[in-house]
């Protein structure tokens, strides 16, 4: 997300879709319900591009991203970040056309969900009842809903048919020709003005094992036909928000069939409700309280025998990051800042739980135990541009790019410890030219002394990452012993 320029530059163009006519109740939904979720920054950015729209109109006018920028007084990295959560969130779709000098992009605009959708999502509910707590929750939703309609009123609406004879309807059809039906059809480039076209949060399929979930399953105890598209897209909702592997969720749906051997979506939300406090106690899961999805974990969960580098991966596949950073403090809990940096870049950068430990794990090796927002921000990035999607993965790449890590970190002291001093010039920065008339032994002194740095930055970087995990490893056997 730091080289954002890659994906947008300032004289990049976009105009302004919404996918329907948005209408004052969705400028409360979006208030109220989704802000707390998303930010200020991020609100302020979905309100400034739906502003660009004519009222009732579904197009606004192509402008760059400058004017967004003066309109927003925020930078393109902002703008950027931004706009990947209400994306992430389902608020935002984007598309682009790449030419030669720029690029032209379209930002549909997507209506939030309904009251009724959003209370029930399984999701977005739960987390928005952490953000703003138990009394405000219950504000919220006593402020969208109301009292039902009497059960004793009875419907006397009159259909159409009862209104209108059907000799007027076939005396109107027998004066319909060909070009009255080229007059009735719309031409393919348009499309009506709509309302209420809603589009929820979307969960990837890798999130949960449904092959596993199928395995040793017979029709008695799960019906094939139970599990219907809106069944399986619950079941990874409920996965992905509650830590449930595809073991355990077996019980939990089979928990869920009612007598007419269909799954009830309620009881099937109860159910992992209940499997979460029951392994967690009554407090509801965060973002942070994830732990890696079990399709993309490194190690086998049954495996005996484990070297001390496969017993770290083990670790950090199977714990949530808030756990994570609490063991790795010695038992005390983490403080809301660090709290905040690692949510923000599992919201921002959609990386999964056990890498965000990975990256945890490497950002204290190199900081001295401290969390920097603008270094863990840098490397996350990175993994994402990557696709680093597994604990071995990030270890790998951790590894392999570790000199340049290293670099980062030296170049962020140096700005807050010199900002006013001139920067030396970086050896490989210079020109070929400038070097040629050094020696073949001068150079190969100096390959020498890089690969023997190299070997010793390696080496320590071992070191500490042992002193961490006997750190971590006897914070835990001290807890089991009390």
């Amino acid at each position: 997300m730091n080289q954002h320029w890659k994906e947008l530059l300032a004289i990049d163009r976009y105009a302004v879709k919404s996918s329907s006519v948005l209408q004052d109740l969705d400028r409360k939904i979006l208030t109220l319900l989704y802000q707390p979720l998303i930010g200020s920054k991020c609100y302020s950015l979905f309100m400034t591009l739906w502003g660009e729209l004519e009222q009732n109109r579904l197009w606004g006018d192509e402008t760059t991203h400058h004017s967004l920028m003066t309109i927003m007084q925020s930078n393109l990295r902002d703008i950027y970040r931004e706009r990947l959560k209400l994306e992430g969130l389902g608020l935002l779709k984007t598309y682009v056309n790449e030419g030669e000098e720029f690029k032209r992009y379209v930002y549909e605009l997507q209506s939030p969900l309904t009251p009724n959708d959003f209370f029930q999502d399984g999701v977005l509910n739960i987390y928005l009842y952490n953000r703003v707590g138990k009394n405000k929750f219950l504000q919220l939703k006593r402020f969208f809903s109301d009292q039902q309609m009497d059960e004793e009123m009875k419907d006397i609406t009159r259909s159409f048919n009862d209104v209108f004879n059907s000799g007027q309807s076939a005396h109107m059809i027998s004066r319909v020709n060909d070009e009255t039906f080229d007059d009735l059809t719309l031409s393919s480039e348009r499309e009506y003005v709509q309302t209420n076209n809603h589009t929820a949060i979307e969960i990837s399929d890798d999130t949960f094992d449904f092959d596993l979930f199928f395995t040793g399953i017979s029709d008695a105890m799960i019906p094939t036909k139970a599990i219907t598209p809106t069944v399986r897209e619950v079941i990874k909702k409920l996965s992905y928000l509650y830590g449930i592997n595809a073991i355990d969720m077996k019980n939990v749906v089979m928990n869920s069939i009612d007598q007419d051997d269909a799954i009830d979506i309620e009881i099937l939300r109860k159910s992992a409700r209940d499997w979460y406090q029951f392994q967690h106690g009554d407090e509801l899961p965060g973002l942070l309280d994830k732990t890696q999805p079990l399709p993309l974990q490194s190690m086998e969960k049954g495996k005996k025998q484990r070297s001390q580098e496969e017993e770290l991966m083990y670790q950090l596949d199977t714990i949530s990051p808030r756990q994570f950073l609490t063991d790795v403090s010695g038992g005390v809990p983490p403080s809301a800042g660090d709290l905040q940096i690692i949510e923000e870049v599992m919201l921002g950068q959609k990386l999964e739980p056990g890498v965000v430990n990975v990256l945890i794990y490497y950002v204290m090796l190199k900081t001295d135990m401290k969390l920097t927002k603008g270094y863990v921000q840098k490397i996350a990035s990175h993994w994402t541009r990557k696709q680093i999607k597994t604990v071995k993965a990030a270890m790998d790449l951790a590894k392999q790019e570790h000199r340049q890590y290293q670099q980062w970190a030296e170049e962020k002291t140096t700005k807050k410890t010199s900002t006013n001093k001139k920067a030396p010039i970086r050896k490989e920065m210079l020109p070929s030219w400038l070097n040629e008339d050094q020696s073949n032994e001068q150079n190969k002194d100096k390959t020498n002394e890089s690969d023997g740095q190299t070997q010793l930055n390696r080496d320590q970087f071992e070191l500490e990452k042992k002193k961490l995990f006997d750190r971590i490893k006897s914070y835990k056997d001290n807890k089991s012993h009390e």
